[in-house]
């Protein structure tokens, strides 16, 4: 039975499986597999990955180094935020990385859509579900492990800097425990004050 793999747009992707130049096996997901050779199951050492924004993958298993409490304080400090479901929380490897919605807000624009006299009915609801699914997002905000010992487990910060000469990652300044780093940084997101962190 081929691998398939539905992402959070409702698309289902199957693992279909070429060649790269050199001869060597290449993995990727396709949403329409006819012609290609399809995969019957996931190669040893692999895991499926989907990202922010719905693109799935196929990855090398990497052994994790963020701890699921580090994790979940990361999800609880932006479930808090007033604006909570314009953020996404992200794991990569040794960081865990903070996702903003680009465009409009899901909230501002269904009550644009009201004030604009639109008649919503009870379609409110589904108009916000299909917002949400179709939202792309940005990575703004980033925790990253410096130290991993038995005792302390030290992160550093880093924001996305939106000028124009530097468009790159730069130090927050801040560094310590996680849970405290992010209930200190994640309330800043959306307002000016994100931007005066150095």
């Amino acid at each position: 039975m081929p691998v398939t793999y539905t992402n959070r747009k409702g698309f289902t992707y199957t693992l279909c499986q070429g060649t790269t130049k050199t001869g060597k096996p290449r993995y990727n997901f396709v949403r329409d597999p006819e012609g290609r050779r399809v995969v019957d199951e996931i190669p040893e050492g692999y895991e499926i990955s989907e990202s922010v924004n719905g693109i799935v993958s196929l990855v090398k298993k990497r052994p994790a180094q963020i701890l699921p409490e580090e994790v979940a304080a990361v999800e609880a400090a932006v479930e808090r935020h007033p604006k909570s479901h314009n953020y996404r929380v992200n794991v990569k490897h040794d960081r865990i990385e903070i996702y903003e919605s680009v465009g409009p807000d899901v909230d501002d624009l269904i009550s644009d859509l009201r004030g604009m006299g639109m008649p919503l009915f009870d379609r409110e609801k589904d108009l916000r579900e299909i917002l949400e699914r179709g939202a792309q997002f940005t990575p703004i905000l980033r925790f990253t492990l410096r130290v991993a010992d038995a005792e302390t487990r030290s992160f550093g910060v880093q924001r996305w800097c939106y000028r124009g000469s530097i468009d790159d990652w730069i130090d927050v300044g801040a560094s310590g425990s996680l849970d405290q780093l992010a209930r200190q940084l994640i309330p800043t997101l959306g307002t000016d004050k994100f931007f005066e962190l150095y």
